[in-house]
C-alpha cells in the first residue's frame, strides 16, 4: 500500500480525526505519512501545552541532546526525533537522556511511545532496566492508581509493551527473573513491580493507551515502516 493510499485508508477509519483537536496533530500526521522515505530532521516537531527542556521552554526544531531532560506538563505533549529514534511523550512525563548506549534513556515518570533504529540501547526506570535492539515500545512509569472516589492512591506497577522487536527485561528487585522478549505485534505486554511478595515481579498485561497509527507516524518520521503496516485494516488497530 502506498503512503497516500494509507493516509486515505487511515482517515476513513476515523482514527486520524481524533487528533484534530490536539494542536493540529492530524495534519502533522498526514504530512509525515506522505513524506516518502525521507526522514524528518532531528529535533522537536510537535509541541502541545507546556513542554520544557532542562527547565526552559521548548520550541519547535530544538535538538534534544545527550544529558537533556524533557518534561511535559499536565497539558503537554511532545513528538521529537533523536538520530534514528522517534518519541511521542505524553502529558505529565519526565524523560532524561544519557551520554552512552548503556544509559540512553531514563523514564522518571509518565508515558512515552518510542521507536528505535539499529543498535543496542538501554532504557531505565524504577522497576527495571531494558536492553532494546531495533524495536518499538510503550512505557508507563510512576502512574498513580485512581481509587473508587476518584482520588489518587498507590503508584501502579510499570507498564511495558514491546510493540515489536527484541528486548531483555531485567527487574530491579529480582534480576534473576530477567526475560528476553521477542514480539511482532504487541504480543506480550507486561506489568513490572518491585513487590517481592508476588510470585513474579513481571505479570502479563493487556494492550493499553497506544495505537498502531502512532507507531506508523513515528516510524515514518525516521524513514521506516513498522513490520505490521501491511496488515492495517479499517477497524483493525490497537
Amino acid at each position: 500500500m502506498k503512503r497516500r493510499q494509507l493516509v486515505k485508508a487511515l482517515a476513513a477509519t476515523g482514527l486520524l480525526a481524533k487528533y484534530g483537536t490536539v494542536g493540529g496533530l492530524m495534519g502533522f500526521m498526514q504530512r509525515a505519512l506522505a513524506n516518502g522515505n525521507n526522514p524528518v530532521p532531528a529535533g522537536l516537531h510537535q509541541l502541545k501545552g507546556q513542554v520544557t527542556v532542562n527547565g526552559q521552554p521548548a520550541h519547535a526544531g530544538q535538538l534534544i541532546r545527550p544529558g537533556d531532560t524533557v518534561v511535559t506538563a499536565g497539558d503537554g505533549e511532545a513528538i521529537y526525533v533523536i538520530g534514528q529514534d522517534a518519541f511521542l511523550q505524553r502529558s505529565g512525563s519526565t524523560v532524561s537522556f544519557g551520554h552512552t548506549a548503556a544509559d540512553f534513556m531514563r523514564i522518571v515518570r509518565g508515558r512515552i511511545l518510542s521507536v528505535f533504529g539499529k543498535g543496542e540501547r538501554e532504557i531505565k526506570f524504577t522497576t527495571a532496566t531494558i536492553g532494546i535492539r531495533g524495536t518499538a515500545c510503550y512505557i508507563e512509569e510512576g502512574i498513580q492508581k485512581v481509587g473508587a472516589g476518584g482520588t489518587a492512591s498507590d503508584t501502579a506497577p510499570t507498564y511495558f509493551c514491546l510493540c515489536y522487536g527484541e528486548a531483555k527485561v531485567i527487574p530491579t528487585a529480582a534480576p534473576e527473573q530477567s526475560e528476553t522478549l521477542l514480539t511482532t505485534h504487541h504480543d506480550h505486554p507486561i506489568y513490572i513491580s518491585n513487590d517481592m511478595n508476588m510470585p513474579s515481579t513481571m505479570v502479563t498485561a493487556s494492550v493499553i493507551n497506544h495505537t498502531d497509527i502512532e507507531l506508523i507516524l513515528l516510524e515514518n518520521m525516521v524513514g521506516r515502516w513498522p513490520p505490521f503496516y501491511g496488515q492495517i485494516q479499517a477497524g483493525g488497530h490497537y
